[in-house]
């Protein structure tokens, strides 16, 4: 069997060797090609699905449901991809607990390793941002971050509820010990991560790294991969593994269409502007009905907007201070209060604006200047067009039977009861109790279906509509 098989591998030699000598292009044409492209294929296939080693995302923003959703997709995907590590590059001022929780339960059950890191310089890992990078497998932070200030603000479902002393304590101690949990499964400082939540503490790069709440500090991922070659990293099972990522290739994983536009929304100033337009909108398809678009994009706007208040911690009495707000708009319609009504509802928009997401952090709450930008125009506009249509309303009718009536013609034939009176550039029969001689002014009192009841305008009283 063995002289057979280098029989035949001398011949399948020489034929290479011959068709080298007439060029390369030849192996593929006359040799072996269908192997060699087979090969050639089944390379490219394999590279082409291979993973990344590191699959990266950026947080940038509050932490909200977006977030947590954006997250465990992710975590997902690494898995599937069999992903050597998940990098999370944060920088934010805090945001919701439920969505921080749901984050933090991502991280600690994820199969691949998960790294947080706080970049770049001038970031912070503020409030929930903390937790977050206290339940990765890696925490790391760049020179010139902080981190901290993570005491919990009470926010119960899509409202914010007015918490006595006894409650505020449990939902504090129920925050730290969140955080202790899950500090204490990663061998970090237990004792300091808590005064984050308890006192509201919060600490520059170096000052986490010297104290232990971090892992690592590095001014770029590459050194952070760097630092990481050959270290154990103790996974939240206790396990304990080793990364190996200096020079592996880094993967972005960008958010979804839908996640970018629900982050979007979710933004709370953009939810106010939502709530505002889409008011307008349907104010004016009331006005006008039947002119569709108006109503259409009313409803789409509000419905976006309580879709994205309802994940927001939104106060009820800021609602009903916007609604009020638009009742004072319309009273200026029919009221002559020379401005005094419209004032009182840009008052009222504007503090109901401010006041519509209950929340200490600044990047989750309505902004003044966008509140007094949708406040002041959209009073104007909304008196405006009120005013508009009362006046409107209050005109004399002067299309079909009213607005007949009170309108001057001429009689072309006598009226003795009935002829026929030219009005409104047509012939009508008509009828009058007071004999009309032809070419006759007349009024018309009453429209009786096809005939006109006249009375000649020298002995008509005067008409109202």
């Amino acid at each position: 069997m063995k002289p057979v098989l280098s029989s035949r591998f001398s011949v399948l030699n020489r034929e290479v060797s011959g068709l080298r000598d007439q060029g390369p292009w030849i192996i593929i044409i006359k040799g072996r090609w269908p192997v060699l492209l087979f090969a050639f294929l089944t390379v490219m296939l394999v590279a082409a699905n291979g993973s990344a080693a590191v699959l990266r995302i950026s947080i940038d923003d509050v932490i909200q449901p977006v977030t947590a959703e954006y997250v465990g997709r992710a975590i997902e995907t690494a898995t599937a991809n069999r992903d050597e590590a998940v990098l999370i590059e944060m920088n934010t001022p805090g945001g919701l607990l439920d969505a921080t929780r749901q984050i933090i339960d991502k991280i600690v059950s994820s199969p691949v390793p998960v790294i947080v890191y706080v970049a770049p310089a001038g970031s912070r890992a503020g409030s929930a941002g903390i937790f977050i990078l206290e339940a990765a497998d890696v925490a790391a932070m760049a020179p010139g971050t902080n981190a901290g200030a993570a005491h919990p603000v009470a926010l119960l479902g899509p409202t914010t509820v007015k918490l006595d002393d006894e409650m505020k304590r449990k939902i504090e101690n129920d925050s730290a010990a969140l955080m202790r949990s899950i500090v204490s499964k990663r061998g970090r400082n237990v004792e300091l991560a808590e005064s984050a939540v308890l006192e509201s503490k919060s600490f520059t790069d170096q000052e986490a790294l010297d104290r232990k709440l971090i892992d690592y500090i590095a001014p770029s991922e590459q050194n952070l991969f760097q630092q990481l070659s050959g270290k154990g990293i103790k996974r939240f099972n206790g396990a304990t593994i080793s990364l190996n990522l200096d020079g592996q290739p880094v993967r972005d994983y960008p958010m979804t269409l839908k996640e970018r536009i629900l982050a979007y929304i979710m933004d709370p100033n953009i939810a106010f502007i939502l709530l505002a337009i889409g008011a307008l909108a349907l104010y004016a398809e009331f006005n006008h009905p039947g002119a569709v678009i108006p109503g259409t994009v009313g409803v789409v706007f509000i419905l976006l907007a309580a879709f994205a208040m309802n994940l927001m911690p939104v106060r009820f009495a800021a609602i009903a201070m916007i609604i009020g707000a638009f009742a004072l708009f319309a009273a200026e319609a029919k009221f002559a209060s020379h401005g005094v009504l419209t004032t009182g509802g840009i008052v009222l928009l504007t503090l109901g604006g401010l006041f519509l997401v209950d929340s200490p952090i600044p990047e989750m709450r309505v902004r003044l200047v966008t509140a007094l930008a949708v406040s002041i125009p959209l009073g104007i506009i909304t008196a405006f067009l009120m005013g508009i249509a009362v006046r409107a309303r209050r005109n004399k009718i002067v299309t079909g039977e009213q607005g007949l009536i009170g309108e001057i013609g001429i009689a072309e034939t006598p009226l003795a009861p009935s002829g026929k009176v030219f009005i409104h550039g047509e012939f009508w029969d008509a009828v009058s109790t007071i004999p009309v001689s032809a070419g006759d002014r007349i009024v018309v009192r009453h429209v009786d279906g096809l005939t006109l009841r006249v009375d000649p305008v020298s002995a008509a009283k005067p008409v109202t509509a």
